[in-house]
């Protein structure tokens, strides 16, 4: 198991690079954004969720681009070759 430490590295790791592939969210709504993917959707969603969870959700939301990203190249090449 990760230390508390460890696990809040990762997770600052991962907010910044949400960030850079969601420039257009306020702090507040990746948060938010967090807390769903997470499966948090009541109103203390955010107050409650725990740090392993927002890492974990954080990576969920980077696969999701990552795939998305893919999927958007493939198209292109397809519709290009």
């Amino acid at each position: 198991m990760k230390s508390s430490e460890q696990t809040r590295i990762e997770l600052l790791t991962a907010l910044e690079e949400v960030r850079r592939i969601r420039p257009d969210w306020r702090l507040g709504q990746t948060f938010a954004n967090l807390a769903m993917t997470a499966g948090r959707l009541d109103a203390g969603g955010v107050w409650d969720l725990e740090d392993e969870e927002a890492l974990e959700a954080a990576k969920t939301l980077l696969d999701q681009h990552s795939q998305a990203q893919q999927t958007v190249a493939q198209d292109l090449v397809a519709a290009v070759g």
